[in-house]
């Protein structure tokens, strides 16, 4: 029986193309402004991380503005980068110029499987700030409201470490196998299964990851039953 469904956001719950173009694109506008306004306050820890990280203890702020502009170009998932794009992305949320896009399927899925009592969790690359307002600002209405719990790498763990997924299930009270992890990308299923979760690829038309055995792929939330798992 599953009593918790936990989802990924890019390639399962949203087009990755959204998330890239629309919270990547805002992001990169805005850092180096951002870095600058912020000194002495919520930039302190972002630049901190990203001297450390990049190896580049000298780096001051323009730099720093680089080094994150480069890790987003490349998608590096990087906590400094991801804690940096929630803060920045926040305020475009809250006006109305960022809005959480989602796949058709998904949200009708979301709730149903809220109201039959399964508790819900998101495990993102993307920090717990985005998550959350990804979700709370989607585009046809509240989300947030469904999630029981928000993981990220900075609380749970890189997405491609089972201990991450043993991390998150302890944090839940879950065990492992009563877990159904819904993801696009095959590592991320293949760490979540060596952590004894149940585990689903999600494969849609147009998103760049491909599936791979030994699991088994839907196109569609419609074709989740967490009832039947």
């Amino acid at each position: 029986m599953i009593a918790a469904v936990v989802v990924d956001i890019e390639g399962t719950t949203s087009p990755t193309g959204s998330v890239r173009e629309d919270l990547y694109g805002y992001t990169r506008q805005r850092l180096p402004q951002w870095l600058r306004d912020n000194r002495g306050g919520a930039a302190d820890p972002v630049l901190a991380g990203a001297r450390e990280q990049s190896g580049r203890p000298d780096a001051d702020a323009a730099e720093v503005a680089e080094i994150l502009r480069g890790w987003l170009d490349s998608d590096v998932k990087a906590a400094p980068l991801k804690t940096a794009q929630g803060l920045i992305c926040a305020e475009g949320f809250r006006t109305g110029a960022l809005h959480g896009e989602f796949f058709p399927d998904a949200p009708p899925a979301l709730r149903d499987w809220h109201a039959a009592g399964i508790a819900l969790y998101v495990y993102s690359s993307g920090s717990v700030r985005n998550q959350q307002d990804w979700f709370a600002f989607a585009r046809d209405g509240d989300l947030a409201s469904l999630i029981s719990g928000w993981f990220d790498l900075a609380n749970a763990g890189a997405k491609r470490e089972a201990s991450s997924y043993e991390k998150i299930a302890g944090m839940i009270g879950v065990p492992a196998g009563q877990i159904l992890f819904l993801s696009d990308h095959p590592d991320e299923l293949d760490a979540a299964a060596a952590a004894g979760w149940r585990v689903l690829g999600v494969t849609r038309p147009g998103e760049p990851n491909s599936p791979r055995a030994p699991h088994h792929w839907v196109g569609s939330f419609a074709e989740v039953d967490p009832g039947q798992r």
